[in-house]
């Protein structure tokens, strides 16, 4: 009989091994530690976010200063190769490529994350109105989002940016932000719905809980795990929809603060004759753009309580 019982214990302990007793957030960051795709986004992330914020210190030289310049022959359709002290050579007024593409990284950092975040916080805004009061109110709420959701991204957010008469940097991030909007409200309107009916949402109402703080203390909070992740993945989208609006000259016109969009539209009068030009900008969005992506989807698949084993 004792020796069933130790069977029995040992049988319950092996099955129990692993995400047993753990919480979600625990047992989703166990399993990310372990994942070669999150800790290879992870990386190019922190490297990304290094260099934007040490850019102005890294760089060797002024990113608006012609150094270069008497190397530049427009006859010849030269431009400065690489050399001491400039290994990615010069542009094609005699500019330093690599002191560009660092101080790029900042602006392109800065456009990316103020432009989710602003979207986030119209999203939570407009998802919490719609999941907590629901009737006329969601209703409301979700045509608008799904008007704004039948137009492509890209070219909502161009014609958001062509509507101002002087682009800027702040013109892109409200045009980038602006498209993420509906996204988040969309989604948290969804969880929160589904946390309508959970047991501990109900018990609170059965307690006599007011509504609003069953919405802010219940609903809201265990609502907002899918929104994070998907802020991650909005992110790399964000910085992708920022390059092409001052890639087409919806950006920042001063070309004295570079940007990497702005940068790969510049070189297009040139790409015949220079493509590293464009192949440096284009490929420092592609790489920061996957580098988010491989985070965002790591993350959803971490939290997604059907792979807890």
């Amino acid at each position: 009989m004792g020796g069933r019982k130790e069977r029995l214990d040992a049988l319950a302990a092996s099955s129990g091994k692993g995400d047993a007793g753990v919480s979600l957030a625990a047992s989703a960051w166990r399993r990310l530690r372990r994942n070669p795709v999150f800790l290879v986004g992870a990386a190019i992330i922190v490297l990304f976010v290094v260099v934007a914020l040490l850019s102005p210190w890294l760089a060797a030289h002024d990113p608006s200063a012609r150094l270069l310049e008497g190397q530049v022959s427009r006859a010849r359709n030269e431009i400065p190769p690489a050399q001491e002290g400039f290994p990615l050579g010069g542009d094609q007024v005699g500019r330093d490529l690599l002191s560009r593409l660092l101080v790029g990284s900042q602006q392109t950092l800065m456009v990316g994350v103020f432009a989710t975040v602003i979207g986030l916080a119209g999203g939570l805004v407009l998802g919490t109105l719609a999941g907590a009061l629901g009737g006329w109110v969601d209703s409301l709420v979700m045509r608008v989002v799904d008007v704004m959701l039948s137009i492509p991204s890209l070219l909502l957010a161009f014609s958001i940016g062509a509507l101002f008469p002087r682009p800027s940097q702040f013109t892109v991030i409200l045009a980038v932000a602006t498209v993420q909007i509906p996204i988040f409200a969309r989604l948290l309107r969804g969880s929160m719905l589904a946390q309508r009916g959970s047991d501990h949402v109900l018990a609170a109402r059965a307690l006599g809980v007011r509504p609003r703080a069953i919405v802010f203390r219940h609903m809201l909070p265990n609502s907002l795990g899918p929104v994070i992740v998907q802020a991650t993945l909005v992110l790399a989208v964000a910085i992708i929809d920022a390059a092409a609006l001052s890639f087409l000259g919806l950006g920042n016109p001063d070309d004295s603060i570079p940007e990497w969009g702005q940068m790969l539209g510049g070189a297009q009068n040139v790409i015949d004759s220079h493509p590293s030009l464009a192949f440096w900008p284009a490929g420092c969005i592609i790489v920061v753009a996957l580098g988010f992506t491989l985070v965002g989807e790591s993350m959803r698949d971490a939290l997604d309580p059907k792979n807890r084993r």
